[in-house]
């Protein structure tokens, strides 16, 4: 046989394109995947601190009666439906103590962690921006202050200038600066060797507009982070110290000293403590909660 007999087979066409999967689908996907970040923790704390919120700007609404409202017939009233968390020694109703207190312990944990971190911001940028002999001078000095605890220091400062709610802020947020300093200080050399602040000075910007609009707003703003879940540390601290007899004096209704007044009657009454401790744990745990996923999402750590 010839080669020109030979049948040459047609051409194999081929296969057609798949067609393009709908954008509708992974729309949907990304929307379903973004509603399952809000994770059920993040949820419970953020509508706990809505009622925080609410006892602090508005407690009249939560909790109408007079917190310093005593009545010595109805003390020990156990939990029910006239007192709803019961009554304490004097006969005042616990849960509008509670509901009155909960601005005295964010009042303390507010303002010990702006004192923290004004003044941990201001000893890091100085250890930050000097020469090395400052720098390792003033680390020097925060490496012992970090050797003592910040409830052991408060302790310190409270037995030099006394007691009382503002005395208790000052001595917390002391405690808390060296914390503070040394991550302004870690921060402020990783802005200084970055990039835009090189082509800043490439550009010939003054070293105090340099400083001013764009080391220290991205030194501060990472610290501020931190600083929210410092809150919580800070009103546990401070409930610490009103324990000890040492913050808010009684009567004010706080946490701490609600505690200190309860310990002495936790067998026949024990919801004295129950209840002002719970809400103290929680309070500390959601506002932890919260700054742990500030902190996740200004990282990038997205769930």
């Amino acid at each position: 046989m010839s080669i020109a007999s030979r049948t040459i087979p047609p051409a194999v066409a081929p296969p057609a394109a798949l067609p393009p999967r709908p954008t509708a689908l992974a729309g949907t996907t990304r929307v379903r995947r973004g509603r399952r970040r809000v994770r059920p923790g993040i949820l419970l704390a953020s509508v706990f601190l809505g009622w925080l919120a609410a006892a602090v700007l508005a407690p009249g609404l939560l909790a109408p009666a007079d917190p310093y409202a005593v009545d010595p017939a109805r003390s020990f009233e156990a939990p029910g439906a006239s007192a709803w968390f019961g009554t304490d020694d004097s006969g005042a109703d616990n849960y509008t103590r509670i509901v009155h207190g909960a601005a005295t312990s964010l009042y303390i944990g507010v303002g010990a962690t702006a004192i923290g971190v004004v003044g941990g911001t201001a000893i890091g940028l100085l250890a930050g921006l000097n020469g090395r002999l400052v720098e390792a001078s003033v680390m020097r000095f925060l490496d012992v202050t970090l050797a003592i605890p910040e409830i052991l220091l408060a302790l310190v400062v409270i037995g030099i200038i006394g007691g009382g709610t503002e005395n208790a802020i000052l001595a917390i947020g002391a405690g808390s600066i060296a914390y503070y300093a040394r991550i302004t200080r870690a921060q402020t050399h990783l802005v200084r060797r970055s990039g835009f602040v090189e082509a800043a000075r490439t550009l010939g910007l003054p070293a105090w507009r340099i400083l001013v609009t764009h080391t220290v707003p991205n030194v501060v703003k990472p610290v501020l982070v931190l600083a929210t879940i410092g809150i919580g540390s800070a009103i546990g601290a401070g409930a610490s110290l009103s324990f000890l007899g040492l913050g808010t004096p009684p009567p004010a209704p706080e946490w701490g000293a609600m505690l200190s007044a309860g310990r002495n009657f936790i067998s026949n009454a024990p919801w004295m403590i129950t209840f002002p401790a719970a809400f103290l744990v929680a309070t500390v745990l959601s506002i932890t909660v919260i700054g742990r996923e500030l902190r996740r999402r200004a990282e990038g750590r997205l769930a």
